[in-house]
């Protein structure tokens, strides 16, 4: 019901007022105002006992590589992603170091994910322009975040190719102007397409125009990132000195040989606390996706105490695990440390800082923003106390580009991690056969890491 009460309706003088004696009023805050005036309120609000006892020491550690770096893109989820298969495939190209090509996955998600929301587009012409989904589907556009789902959608269909192949460009380390490029003639495009529908084109005429469409992208993509390979010459020196040579081989069979990790077998589990998502329910999201036809991002919903769990036994069992977070919460980007009283906050503004996980996601203060990957964990009797984090922004941030999470971090701020069937209870399996949940595209647990 509208307030009538017009005494609260107005900031008026008199409340600013109030406001100002009651600052005033408090001799702590002048003192916080002269340092963080100056002063980045971070190092003001900095928890100091917390990073003191921050040491890079793990009971179960598995990284013995060095760190990717995804520069000012946010490929996160494919660095991620190809972090963890290399694990299992530098073994099986006996070599100590080894990247696969980020960029050219880069190419393949953009366009497939240009051809999936120019179909959504064909799907919602008959809505008007400013219709929830249809502006969702304009205001997203093509970004280069993504999800776990997806990112197998996109292996599976184009393969992968050593970073020596297609290595990167200054648009795949900096995509600002190249995406509004492409987002310009997605934009474009949907305005063609709807055009044709209004003036009653077929749906034959509007794919045609969605194809002339993707070629101006493709076009566009090329520019920007070079052309990926149909098949490239492999030869390499193993770390034995020994040289191997493959020969001519396609994207895919490269990846048929030398990724050896069960990718399909993987599923996504996430922890969502809000009442309206139970537990042991599978989940997917409308129009989210990059691959048409691949099969739909959908995930299981578990309890915290379920994710750190499975992602500790599957580290013991020498495995890494693609996670995904709101990396931005709670961290010190230099020192590569999370804990959930970093930043000491109420201190600093004497304000209250109460609202719980389920109420940030329904409120908008949290979602996923960032994929990484788990390589270690430290027990005590059994129990986490800390999880060690392989980061793609370059070595230096934390321990030579690894970082440090709390026990704390992880239940307030992860949401996702992508796990084999085999660590999931009968029960789970069950539930995981099961229809999905269909969630609107502007659900939190549909954001992009």
């Amino acid at each position: 019901m509208t307030s009538r009460n017009n005494d609260n309706r107005e900031l008026t003088s008199e409340r600013i007022s109030q406001f100002k004696d009651a600052f005033d009023s408090n001799s702590t805050n002048a003192l916080m105002q002269n340092v963080v005036t100056q002063r980045d309120v971070n190092e003001v609000a900095l928890n100091r006992g917390i990073v003191t006892e921050a040491v890079h020491s793990f009971s179960n550690l598995l990284d013995d590589w060095s760190v990717t770096n995804q520069a000012r893109s946010g490929r996160c989820w494919m660095f991620a992603g190809l972090n963890m298969f290399r694990a299992e495939s530098k073994d099986v190209l006996n070599v100590k170091e080894f990247e696969f090509s980020q960029n050219y996955l880069m190419f393949w998600d953009k366009i497939e994910r240009a051809n999936f929301l120019l179909e959504a587009i064909i799907d919602t012409a008959d809505q008007p322009v400013d219709d929830r989904t249809v502006a969702w589907l304009l205001q997203r556009g093509i970004e280069d975040g993504g999800q776990w789902d997806m990112f197998v959608n996109v292996v599976k269909k184009h393969g992968v190719v050593p970073k020596t192949v297609m290595p990167e460009t200054e648009s795949s380390s900096n995509s600002m102007r190249m995406n509004s490029m492409l987002n310009y003639q997605y934009r474009q495009g949907a305005k063609s397409i709807r055009d044709l529908y209004a003036n009653e084109g077929g749906l034959e005429e509007m794919r045609e125009s969605k194809t002339e469409t993707l070629n101006a992208m493709y076009q566009i993509l090329s520019i920007h990132l070079g052309t990926p390979p149909q098949k490239f010459f492999w030869q390499w020196r193993d770390k034995d000195g020994t040289f191997q040579r493959d020969g001519d081989v396609t994207p895919q069979a490269f990846a048929d040989k030398y990724i050896v990790t069960p990718m399909e077998d993987y599923v996504c589990l996430v922890h969502d606390p809000r009442v309206t998502s139970p537990y042991g329910k599978t989940f997917t999201i409308q129009y989210l996706g990059n691959v048409i036809d691949g099969p739909p991002i959908k995930y299981m919903n578990i309890s915290i105490e379920l994710m750190k769990d499975i992602t500790s036994r599957m580290i013991q069992d020498g495995k890494p695990v693609w996670m995904g977070c709101d990396t931005g919460k709670q961290m010190h980007r230099d020192l590569g440390i999370w804990d959930a009283e970093l930043f000491d906050y109420p201190g600093v503004y004497d304000s209250e800082f109460t609202m719980d996980k389920s109420t940030r996601l329904e409120y908008h203060q949290t979602r996923m923003t960032h994929a990484m990957l788990f390589t270690g964990v430290d027990l005590v009797e059994g129990e986490p106390r800390r999880w060690r984090v392989e980061n793609s922004w370059n070595d230096k941030i934390g321990d030579k580009g690894f970082c440090l999470m709390n026990d704390s971090w992880f239940g307030e701020y992860m949401f996702e991690i992508a796990a084999p069937r085999s660590y999931l209870s009968e029960e789970l399996l069950l539930a995981w056969d099961e229809d999905p949940i269909m969630l609107p595209p502007w659900d939190p647990m549909g954001s992009l890491a």
